[in-house]
Parts: structure tokens; sequence; C-alpha cells
């Protein structure tokens, strides 16, 4: 019984684990175009435009 616990107890910590390392391998190839003066211009634009539209789609969602 003391070995499913400590099972159980790992699941978190793999989990944040893995999360982490999908994060780092999504966003590699980004951080990989902002070492280019090109596409670093476009890429902030385009963050900038994503969170604009996150913004104009949840304010539309709840009312406000």
């Amino acid at each position: 019984m003391n070995d499913f616990w400590n099972n159980v107890l790992r699941y978190p910590r793999f989990l944040i684990s893995s999360l982490v390392g999908l994060i780092l391998v999504i966003l590699t190839p980004f951080r990989n175009l902002f070492k280019i003066q090109k596409f670093r211009i476009i890429l902030f634009i385009l963050c900038i435009f994503f969170i604009l539209l996150l913004d104009s789609i949840i304010h539309n969602m709840t009312g406000l």
C-alpha cells in the first residue's frame, strides 16, 4: 500500500515536468526566430495582434 501512495504522489511531478518540456519544445522555434532582426519585428507584431484578438474575444464572450 505504501508503494501505491508513492506512485500517486509522483504523478503531479511527472505532469509538471511533462508540461514544462512540452512548452519548451513548442517555444524553441520562436526563440530561434528572435535571433533574426526581420523576423523579430514580424513576430512581435503577431504577438501583439494575438493578445489584442484574445482580449477582444474574451470581452465579447463575457459581455463586458
